[in-house]
């Protein structure tokens, strides 16, 4: 190559004068994403202790909570499945089953508010629902204390975990424990979290093409920030609406909490941190495959047919994003007495 015709072809590689550099993949990435912390912030008008925790982690497991004794909160957010428990919706009380499939519990404590529709406000709010549902638990608030309250090795836990209160064992503090160990179910150190910390071989190439992927399409609009979603309501189908099976027409979804038209068929956007461990996906648990999730939201909610290679590579980013599960003991739960109801099977228990 001549000298000059070098020089111009140099010249012409250069970036013209004053345009800012193309940013990275990472740089772009750390503007949509943070880092998941090892801990929780803390929780409103709850504060925390290692007692609280414990005997939160007590009656996650405690199976008594319910009318028929069998069912507890890990019955449908189960911690060795991600959080969730592989049901399109969940079965509860005398086997009826749910409107709506179980959210994981993992790092809900990052969500704006709790449920499909947010009609929670917290996780406080959220452990008090299942409770009273006549096709979850079906218990009532007073029941609940006086099973609670006739199980001698409950006490010491309860004054311990609030300590100066005349009557701890009450429903709230009952919420209020719960809240407390389920702010520590926390998944840390995903693949992606490693990488917006700077380790740019955290994430595979396929997956680091399917993260290029997710934000040029704009998936990182409803599914960013630390838990990748969680913090806005969305319409399920801004573009087209789902096959009925996907998204039922009798589920309106937030227009049941606000009434307001503008909600309806508006619903949390879930987090995808995990993801790839809790099939079926959308509230109605009508989709089993992650790839097909993908293909349905790019169709649905952003009007782009992904081809069937950027739907796997999309995918392949999504699996980057589970982090380190948390290993929970199984707790030996203290034994009842003479004055514990007694298991109500009842469909229509009172």
């Amino acid at each position: 190559m001549k000298p000059a015709i070098a020089v111009l072809a140099a010249v012409l590689a250069l970036p013209a004068l004053g345009a800012p550099p193309k940013e990275d993949l990472l740089t772009q990435a750390r503007k949509s994403f943070k880092v998941l912390p090892a801990k929780a912030p803390a929780a409103k008008d709850n504060a925390t202790s290692p007692a609280k925790v414990e005997l939160g982690r007590m009656l996650f497991f405690e199976p008594r909570l319910s009318a028929s004794q069998l069912i507890s909160c890990n019955t449908c957010h189960n911690l060795s499945l991600g959080g969730g428990d592989m049901q399109e919706t969940s079965v509860g009380h005398g086997w009826q089953k749910g409107p709506r499939n179980a959210p994981t519990v993992l790092n809900a404590v990052f969500n704006v508010a709790q449920f499909w529709d947010g009609r929670a406000e917290d996780l406080k709010a959220q452990a008090k629902g299942p409770v009273q549902a006549s096709v979850e638990m079906n218990n009532k608030p007073a029941r609940v204390v006086e099973t609670l309250k006739s199980i001698p090795g409950y006490l010491p836990h309860f004054a311990r975990a609030f300590p100066g209160e005349q009557d701890p064992v009450t429903f709230d503090n009952m919420a209020r424990a719960i809240e407390a160990f389920e702010a520590t179910l926390l998944t840390p150190d995903a693949p992606l979290d490693r990488y917006l910390r700077g380790d740019r071989k955290a994430l595979a190439a396929g997956q680091q093409q399917g993260l290029s992927l997710f934000m040029a399409k704009g998936c990182d609009a409803c599914h960013g920030g630390v838990n990748l979603g969680g913090d806005a309501y969305y319409q399920f189908g801004v573009v087209e609406a789902p096959t009925a099976e996907q998204r039922p027409p009798g589920d309106t979804g937030r227009f049941k909490v606000t009434s307001s038209d503008a909600d309806r068929y508006s619903f949390r956007s879930p987090s995808l941190r995990n993801v790839a461990l809790t099939p079926p996906y959308f509230h109605s648990g009508k989709v089993w495959t992650l790839q097909e999730a993908v293909k349905v939201m790019g169709a649905d909610q952003l009007g782009v047919a992904l081809s069937a290679d950027e739907a796997e590579r999309i995918t392949e980013f999504l699996r980057g994003l589970t982090g380190t599960q948390p290993r929970v003991e199984y707790p030996l739960l203290p034994a009842g007495s003479d004055a514990t109801p007694r298991p109500d099977l009842r469909v229509d228990a009172g």
